[in-house]
């Protein structure tokens, strides 16, 4: 199974997502060609309704402990709540890096 598909299934057990993107960005960087080491995650969940940002992002990165502990290098976590991502505009876009 890809590291992508991966994600998906532990954040959908985990979150239950109404929302849910991953974006493979290991081409933005230095690795090997065909590489997941880095990914983008935007999701929405009612788990984060009322929650701080910090908590979010733990709650991400305990569904994905496996991944972090088998090569996963980075990941950038954009969190909303339904009603959060009812109003968002935009999600930002990621920096090009090559480092």
């Amino acid at each position: 199974m890809s590291v992508a598909q991966s994600i998906i299934e532990h954040l959908t057990a985990s979150l239950s997502p109404t929302h849910l993107e991953v974006i493979n960005e290991s081409h933005n960087h230095h690795v090997p060609p065909n590489s997941e080491t880095h990914f983008k995650v935007i999701i929405t969940s009612e788990f984060f309704e009322g929650k701080r940002l910090l908590a979010r992002h733990r709650a991400v990165n305990e569904a994905l402990a496996t991944e972090f502990a088998n090569g996963l290098h980075a990941l950038s976590m954009h969190t909303y709540s339904p009603d959060e991502w009812a109003a968002e505009v935009a999600v930002p876009d990621s920096p090009k890096c090559k480092g």
